[in-house]
């Protein structure tokens, strides 16, 4: 029999997703020209953010979502607000 010890792994680990809260979320800076692009894509196909990022080099879906909320969200307007 082996006499060495079995690690047992734990079954309920907390795995990490990599999900941010959105509180921790920092304000993301777009130039005019991406948000006017931004803007009129969402009209075009509602929030397909992979299909907007796509026609925005350099930006993630993530990033264009979180534009958005963050644009949008009204907890957000008051932060902005307060930044002003």
């Amino acid at each position: 029999m082996d006499k060495r010890q079995r690690v047992k792994k734990s079954t309920n680990a907390k795995q990490d997703t990599g999900e941010v809260s959105s509180i921790e979320w920092e304000f993301i800076n777009m130039t005019d020209q991406e948000e006017d692009l931004i803007y009129r894509m969402y009209r075009l196909v509602g929030a397909n953010w992979v299909l907007i990022a796509g026609r925005i080099p350099g930006r993630k879906a993530e990033e264009i979502e979180r534009f958005w909320l963050m644009r949008h969200d009204q907890a957000f307007a008051e932060r902005r607000n307060q930044r002003n």
